[in-house]
């Protein structure tokens, strides 16, 4: 093994990461001859692009499996195997610290994940034990040596002793308190767990639903897609998806439609061509809640005002058009703002004034009371969308807060000053973490009296598919009941935050 290490936050130091690594040994032809599958091969090289690069598995997988031409069952199988083991980890490291001699911190990167795809092979899908192992062993020796191979299945033939119960039992008992038991069983890291508690107590939830939140993060999202009003009905994407693609409605929004299987959104027609696109329910829900807010007198110019990558400013573009209104979409990083325009283009011309680049946090200066609605879909920790990304768990520190949230207050006072008396602002953030969420809120309406929260509850139940009865938790579930958290475990959306805020005066 090399003497690389691994950072607290479980990137590798040092040299020789990224795609592909290989620590070349001294093996006969007789050993060098035995090569893994495809599949396992993807899903490691993703793991160590993930840990090598800080890129992100959905970003890297596509494309990979595209290049190796890894497809239908074999591409589902290395999908399962990466997403899987990115979201489990803190799980299988909390075992195989407990098979391995030496601290894990201590093994090479490449090694350690080996170790963590073999686990969740072993403990985490239906893979039987004798192949789990075999091909991890195959996989070590071709891609990290032969002698790390030996001591992978020595490891492995420990972890398969022992069955996924009696082990997370062992992890709780051993375990110096509940919360760290939870986080630990539950591939959390302890500060989000704790944030995730708080938070569903904050929103007038029993904390006793923090298992099932951590187990809704651990599982496997299903892909929604949006019909963009004026674009494309739900009835002709469906119609017009192809015999191999099955739709079915949402849940909660009428422009939703759910991909059964494990279909490509791209084959789809109208998402190929923008008419609709790949979007998460509860996103959907707070941007067709902001369009449905009543607003005192004119309702012509609209504002995205952190719009990358695109699917809200696209859905709120459709909306627009369909009622005379013109949109404004603000993205402050150049590529995102070309993410922008391609998600606008199946958007009739005239109805999306401008695709502009700048800080959103000077566009209130730049243009005081300009618009009648205002979206801040605020960069946030993301910690409502760990089914999505994985790894971001991994990545995200309690010390991300305090930049976030300064950030998350500008924005929304900006937003605040560029839209008029009688306008709306929507508040959204991706995280239901309560220092991103109702504290930003709070602070900056104790800093200014010309804004005031609306019911944000009443207005999405008024989006909701007809007949549809949504838990939004109890009415005193904090900020007096007027703001929507949405929750994994309880719609089958990512956690996102609504308040919704009328500029008076």
């Amino acid at each position: 093994m090399s003497d690389e290490r691994r950072d607290a936050h479980g990137r590798q130091r040092g040299a020789a990461r990224g795609r592909g690594e290989r620590h070349r040994t001294a093996q006969a032809p007789s050993q060098r001859r035995r090569r893994t599958d495809p599949a396992r091969t993807a899903a490691y090289d993703v793991l160590r692009e993930v840990d090598g690069s800080d890129a992100y598995a959905n970003l890297v997988l596509p494309p990979l499996l595209r290049e190796r031409r890894v497809s239908g069952r074999d591409a589902a199988f290395a999908t399962e195997l990466a997403y899987g083991t990115l979201r489990l980890r803190g799980r299988y490291d909390a075992i195989l610290a407990r098979c391995v001699s030496r601290p894990l911190d201590q093994l090479d990167a490449g090694v350690l994940d080996v170790l963590r795809l073999g686990a969740h092979q072993l403990l985490g899908m239906r893979v039987p034990s004798h192949a789990a192992v075999s091909e991890t062993v195959a996989l070590a020796r071709d891609r990290v040596g032969a002698g790390p191979a030996q001591m992978v299945n020595a490891v492995l033939r420990a972890v398969d002793r022992t069955p996924l119960d009696a082990w997370l039992e062992r992890l709780r008992a051993e375990a110096p308190d509940p919360v760290t038991a939870l986080a630990t069983t539950g591939s959390h890291p302890v500060w989000v767990t704790r944030a995730l508690r708080e938070a569903l107590a904050s929103n007038g939830r029993p904390v006793e639903e923090t298992p099932a939140l951590l187990d809704a993060d651990n599982a496997s999202p299903r892909v929604t897609l949006v019909a963009r009003p004026g674009l494309v009905t739900p009835g002709d994407l469906v119609a017009g998806a192809g015999e191999d693609v099955r739709l079915e409605p949402g849940a909660w929004a009428p422009t939703a439609l759910v991909l059964a299987g494990g279909s490509d959104p791209a084959a789809v027609p109208a998402v190929a061509d923008g008419r609709a696109g790949v979007q998460d329910e509860g996103s959907q829900l707070v941007t067709l809640a902001l369009a449905a807010a009543p607003v005192d007198g004119p309702d012509a110019r609209w504002l995205d005002l952190c719009a990358g990558p695109g699917g809200k400013a696209a859905l709120l573009a459709a909306l627009a058009g369909g009622r005379g209104a013109t949109l404004v979409a603000n993205e402050v990083q150049p590529h995102r703002s070309r993410l922008v325009e391609r998600a606008l283009r199946a958007v009739p011309d005239g109805v999306v004034e401008s695709v502009r680049t700048g800080d959103g946090r000077e566009l209130g200066a730049e243009e005081p009371a300009a618009y009648d609605r205002v979206l801040v879909d605020a960069p946030c920790t993301g910690l409502g969308a760990l089914r999505r990304r994985p790894e971001s768990r991994w990545r995200r520190t309690p010390g991300d807060l305090g930049v976030l949230s300064t950030l998350q207050r500008e924005l929304l006072g900006s937003a605040l000053d560029a839209v008029r008396p009688g306008g709306v602002v929507a508040y959204v953030t991706c995280s239901p973490h309560l220092a991103e969420t109702r504290l930003v809120v709070d602070d900056v309406l104790r800093r200014r009296d010309d804004a005031e929260r609306t019911d944000a509850r009443e207005v999405l139940r008024s989006v909701l598919v007809p007949g549809a009865e949504i838990d939004l938790g109890p009415a005193d579930g904090g900020a007096d009941g007027l703001d929507v958290q949405l929750w994994p475990h309880v719609h089958g959306t990512d956690a996102m935050h609504l308040t919704l805020l009328r500029r008076v005066g």
